[in-house]
């Protein structure tokens, strides 16, 4: 169970180390940032995102699910102001970096498995 955690933990952050380099507006210094930020951004949707979620649920409902990006997008730009080396520069580019990360993401979890 733990390796399957830190396996997990790597691949996230081969996923934003991966999107900082498509998206020009979102910068991580190093792997070893990318791997801080992926904690925090981890913490956040622990902690924070539930919260945001509840609140939000009759925008989430009235977009049917749409507006669940714009959260994702303002938790990478929370963690960006929490996690040093990584920085994100404008919600445009928090909402495609989120979206890419949760692509990204998903699709490596899969290629980790396999192997």
């Amino acid at each position: 169970m733990l390796v399957h955690l830190i396996v997990n933990w790597l691949v996230a952050a081969l996923a934003l180390w991966i999107v900082a380099r498509i998206v020009e507006g979102i910068e991580v210094r190093n792997f070893g940032d990318a791997l801080i930020a992926t904690a925090v951004i981890a913490i956040l949707d622990v902690t924070v995102k539930p919260i945001l979620k509840f609140f939000a649920w009759p925008l989430t409902v009235l977009t049917l699910g749409l507006f669940l990006l714009v959260i994702n997008a303002f938790l990478l730009m929370l963690a960006s102001m929490l996690a040093p080396g990584f920085r994100v520069r404008g919600f445009l580019n928090a909402l495609i970096g989120s979206l890419l990360l949760t692509i990204l993401t998903f699709v490596l979890s899969h290629l980790a498995r396999w192997a």
